[in-house]
């Protein structure tokens, strides 16, 4: 079963943790290279940020792309950022889960819930956002349910508008749930660094 395999990589991959400023640092390195960096709460286990890297043509270091979290803004002098800053007005997609759910939150979008609709495309493994008054169009993809090889539930999928900010929710499978809790004990039998002096580099 796909689950299983996806775990079984989890477990296979050299991984490294470090404790710091209430969160548990768990770095994956897997057998062709790729890199995972997760952070997790201390308190409650929720899963903060993950990011990926693959090495680059040249076998170096690529950039790291943030999967769940904040977005990374480039790193650039101070002259060029104030140069290329973005617009802030423009809209600002970002994931940030829950313990039971994907949680996507869009901010900068102003209108009114009505305007939107949040639809699964099976066929594609997508979620597409779109609005009536063709202001806003996002597709985008669930790696978890890729990585498990599960399909997409229309039911799972909901949304709501607060604060011109658009959240979509899609509640977990029960097999990611049960694999999460899984990996969760494993983790925590990973002995943890407890200062910045760890070997766990995540930037």
């Amino acid at each position: 079963m796909a689950v299983s395999s996806w775990l079984e990589r989890l477990r296979a991959a050299s991984k490294t943790a470090l404790v710091q400023d209430g969160k548990r640092k768990i770095h994956y390195l897997f057998e062709d290279g790729k890199e995972m960096a997760e952070e997790y709460d201390v308190k409650t286990s929720q899963l903060v940020s993950r990011k990926w890297r693959e090495k680059n043509t040249l076998g170096g270091s690529g950039k790291w792309q943030v999967e769940v979290g904040e977005p990374t803004s480039p790193l650039l002098g101070p002259l060029e950022s104030e140069l290329i800053k973005e617009s802030s007005s423009n809209p600002v997609f970002m994931r940030k889960d829950t313990l039971t759910s994907f949680q996507w939150r869009i901010r900068n979008l102003p209108y009114p819930k009505e305007v939107y609709s949040v639809s699964v495309e099976k066929e594609q493994r997508c979620c597409v956002i779109r609005t009536t008054n063709k202001k806003y169009y996002k597709k985008f993809s669930i790696p978890d349910l890729d990585r498990y090889q599960l399909p997409l539930d229309t039911a799972a999928l909901s949304f709501t508008h607060a604060n011109n900010t658009l959240i979509i929710t899609y509640q977990k499978p029960k097999e990611i749930l049960a694999a999460e809790e899984q990996l969760q004990k494993e983790l925590k039998k990973i002995k943890a660094a407890n200062n910045g002096d760890g070997d766990c580099k995540t930037q």
